[in-house]
């Protein structure tokens, strides 16, 4: 290895490619490590995964009690277990902006905006951390969604895309293209011609449109100019080398899966995103298992309602027995992305999981009634970033009203925990909080995100 780094056509780091006038930096390669370097590890990139389960949880299952580091793991948590020194479960934080907003929670998971008639959402948490990471990679970001919408908004607050079909996912990142890379800088260039004549075509319009007309069209010149941006960046790409894939590699993650093998498909998406850093395509992911009303069901588990029918449990208890079961298929699948991401190698011969933060959970915490407070988080990784790891992180504790978690001993819910569900206990544990720890540890150099009022410690 020492002879391969000290070869005389290393390059340096900051190479870039020229097209359409943008310039943009190659992805980091075993060769652009200094000259005399090789006693020297790679600076691994710095990386963040998002993944949203729809609908909050069955709390009484998967409710920690005890904070601190000699906390147990409660029936849903159980399959993290394993994790325990690189995982925090999180508890006690909200969005202030969500309350009493329900199904639209998703929106602002992300962005920790304010949900209502009159407001627009802003920049999500994973797109700011692109603004900084996007230099260095073939694409700024990932977005993954197995239905409806993915959880990534732009600053001028509009919804990015998102890929649902494991094929198409790798296709974007490792297909080469069709027709060749000539053919596609054509169709890219069209493309771009297309946007360009658009956006020419409603300049013209604006001038008899009114104001509320003028702020649609605002909305949607900002779609165009996302557009435009990636298909320049695409086009500057084109003449960089496509990573290598291994055949086995290859083989697990090109294909498309049915939505009754749900397991299947979340791991294989999962090792898609593991492949993506591991290659460098990308440093920022997001992965949606479902909007608030049109989760899958998962019949490989003997569940055929869908996730929202069961979060309306009612009182149910086999309805809030499957619902448990969901909520421990969903974390033993994001388990499995944690052991991938451990047992993973970057450049420098380390795990990714140390070099990639992740966060797991929910914008509503009791589906049943709409509860959008105490959020069911759990964050991981990233113990390159400096974060440290361990323990239970319960902000509900700060609240002097704070009575503990009443659980009923029945298999439901108490009056008191339905409460510490719907209204925040403590009302400054914004989870815009931990949006802000993220971003600051990727590198954007920011005080606030969002609704933040301090960041949190870890």
């Amino acid at each position: 290895m020492s002879n391969y780094l000290s070869q005389s056509w290393l390059i340096d780091r900051r190479h870039a490619l020229k097209a359409l006038g943008s310039f943009i930096s190659l992805p980091m390669l075993e060769c652009m490590v200094p000259l005399r370097a090789a006693e020297k590890a790679i600076v691994p990139p710095k990386r963040s995964a998002f993944i949203y389960l729809a609908n909050g949880v069955h709390s009484l299952n998967y409710q920690i009690t005890k904070p601190g580091k000699d906390y147990q793991f409660s029936r849903s948590l159980k399959p993290l277990e394993k994790h325990r020194d690189v995982i925090t479960p999180i508890s006690g934080l909200h969005h202030p902006g969500s309350l009493s907003h329900h199904h639209n929670c998703i929106n602002i998971w992300l962005t920790g905006g304010k949900l209502g008639p009159s407001d627009r959402n802003t920049i999500s948490v994973d797109q700011k951390m692109a603004e900084i990471t996007a230099q260095h990679t073939r694409y700024p970001s990932l977005e993954v969604a197995i239905t409806q919408e993915s959880l990534a908004w732009t600053a001028d607050g509009v919804r990015l895309p998102a890929m649902r079909r494991c094929s198409e996912i790798f296709a974007s990142m490792f297909a080469e293209p069709k027709g060749g890379i000539a053919a596609q800088r054509r169709a890219l260039r069209r493309k771009g011609s297309v946007l360009d004549d658009n956006l020419a075509e409603v300049r013209r319009m604006e001038k008899k449109m009114g104001n509320e007309d003028k702020g649609r069209m605002e909305q949607y010149l900002t779609s165009v100019r996302e557009a435009e941006i990636r298909t320049r960046r695409a086009d500057a790409w084109l003449d960089t080398p496509l990573p290598v894939i291994s055949e086995a590699d290859r083989t697990r993650t090109n294909r498309d899966i049915p939505d009754t093998k749900a397991g299947d498909y979340f791991r294989t998406v999962y090792d898609l995103m593991v492949l993506a850093f591991q290659t460098d395509v990308t440093r920022v992911a997001t992965f949606s298992l479902g909007g608030e009303g049109q989760a899958i069901s998962i019949p490989e588990i003997g569940i055929t309602e869908s996730r929202h029918q069961l979060s309306h449990h009612g009182g149910d208890l086999g309805y809030m027995e499957k619902l448990t079961n969901y909520d421990t298929f969903a974390i033993e699948q994001y388990s499995y992305f944690l052991t991938r991401l451990a047992e993973t190698k970057d450049l420098n011969g380390q795990s990714l999981l140390g070099s990639t933060m992740s966060l797991f959970g929910s914008g509503m915490s009791y589906g049943h009634s709409h509860g959008n407070a105490n959020l069911p988080l759990v964050f991981a990784g990233g113990s390159d970033l400096g974060l440290k790891h361990g323990s239970h992180l319960d902000f509900n504790l700060k609240a002097a009203a704070f009575q503990g978690y009443a659980l009923g001993a029945d298999g439901g819910l108490t009056t008191a925990h339905y409460q510490t569900c719907s209204r925040p206990v403590n009302t400054d544990a914004h989870m815009s909080n931990l949006l802000l720890l993220m971003a600051q540890r990727m590198g954007v150099e920011t005080d606030t995100f969002g609704d933040s009022n301090q960041v949190i410690a870890l």
